[in-house]
C-alpha cells in the first residue's frame, strides 16, 4: 500500500504540512536531528501530498508558501537524512487514527521517537490527538514529544501568519518568521508574448499552485539568470486586463534584461509591494500604469 521499505525502518520522525519551513518548523527539524543523532537514527520528516485540507476542501484550502519542490529543498537544507511522502488519497483519509499509527508510523517506519505540534490532528475524523500518540507510544515502545512554538515579537510564527503577512506586503513580517526573504521559484515558461508588443517582454513563472499567496504588483529581485541578482517588477494575478484566465501567473519585467530564457529555472524574491492588481479599460491605459509601476520599483530598488 505504501512504498516504505524495509530499510527505511526505524527513525526518529516529525509530522506535518511544514509549508513554508519557517523558524518554528526549522526549530523542530534541529532538535530532531539532535534527538536522531542521540538514537542513532535517521531523521525523517513526514509530509501528505496534497496537504490533507487541500483534499477535503480544495475551494477553502490556503495558498501555499511554498510549492513542494521548494518546501523539499529548504528541508534538505536544514540538514534531514530523509523525507517520506504519503500520498493522501482515499485510502489514507479512511484510515482511523489508531490504524494510521500501526500501519504506517509503526509497520510501515518502525518509529522510535516522533515530534509533533500539540495541536496536531490526524486519522479518520481527525480523531487522533498528541494524548493517543503518548497513549499508543507508551505500549509500542516509541517517545512522543510536542514542539514549543517559536515567537516572533510576542506573536506565534506560524505559516498562517506568513501567509496574512504576505497578503499585506509586509514582507519584513514575512522575513522575520521565514528566517529569509519570501521567494517563489519556478521555471521560465512561454508567454503569449503580449508583453512585447507593448515594450515590457516579461518572464512568465509556473505558480504550480491553485491560489497564490502575493496578488499585486511589486518590486522584485530576480535570482537564477545572472551572477548578481537582477532588478525588475513584477505581477502576480489573473491579468484582469488581458484575459482573466483564472490561474494565478507571476510576470517578472527585468529592467534592462532581454536575453531569451525559457526553461531557466528562477527565484523571484518580493522586496515591496507597489499596488492591487486592477483591471484598466484600455491597452493604453495599461501601459501608462506599467510605466509608473517600472519607475516606482526603480527608485524603491535604487537603481
Amino acid at each position: 500500500q505504501h512504498n516504505l521499505r524495509a530499510s527505511h525502518r526505524g527513525c526518529a520522525a516529525t509530522i506535518g504540512n511544514f509549508d513554508g519551513v519557517h523558524l518554528g518548523h526549522q526549530a523542530v527539524f534541529n532538535a530532531l536531528r539532535e534527538k536522531a543523532q542521540q538514537l542513532g537514527l535517521p531523521s525523517t520528516v513526514i509530509l501528505f501530498e496534497p496537504q490533507p485540507m487541500e483534499f477535503f476542501q480544495p475551494r477553502m484550502a490556503p495558498p501555499r508558501l511554498t510549492r513542494l519542490r521548494e518546501k523539499l529543498i529548504h528541508i534538505r537544507s536544514c540538514g534531514i537524512d530523509r523525507v517520506v511522502l504519503l500520498e493522501f488519497n482515499v485510502h489514507l483519509a479512511a484510515l482511523t487514527a489508531e490504524e494510521f499509527v500501526q500501519q504506517v508510523l509503526l509497520d510501515g517506519m518502525g518509529i522510535r521517537h516522533l515530534y509533533v505540534g500539540d495541536d496536531f490532528r490526524f486519522g479518520k475524523e481527525r480523531k487522533g490527538d498528541f494524548a493517543l500518540l503518548q497513549k499508543i507510544g507508551a505500549a509500542q515502545g516509541f517517545s512522543v514529544q510536542s514542539m514549543d512554538t517559536v515567537c516572533h515579537d510576542d506573536c506565534r510564527i506560524s505559516s498562517t501568519r506568513i501567509r496574512e503577512a504576505l497578503a499585506e506586503g509586509d514582507f519584513a513580517t514575512a522575513e522575520h518568521c521565514l528566517g529569509r526573504p519570501y521567494q517563489i521559484c519556478g521555471r521560465v515558461g512561454h508567454g503569449n508574448q503580449r508583453g512585447r508588443t507593448i515594450g515590457f517582454p516579461t518572464l512568465n513563472v509556473n505558480l504550480h499552485r491553485r491560489v497564490s499567496p502575493v496578488r499585486g504588483v511589486f518590486a522584485v529581485r530576480v535570482q537564477g539568470l545572472a551572477e548578481k541578482d537582477l532588478p525588475g517588477v513584477a505581477n502576480v494575478g489573473t491579468r484582469p486586463t488581458v484575459d482573466g484566465e483564472g490561474r494565478p501567473l507571476l510576470e517578472v519585467h527585468l529592467f534592462d534584461f532581454d536575453a531569451r530564457v525559457y526553461g531557466a529555472q528562477v527565484g523571484v524574491t518580493f522586496v515591496h509591494r507597489i499596488r492591487d492588481e486592477k483591471k484598466f479599460s484600455s491597452f493604453d491605459e495599461l501601459q501608462q500604469q506599467i510605466l509608473l509601476d517600472a519607475s516606482r520599483a526603480r527608485k524603491i530598488l535604487a537603481i
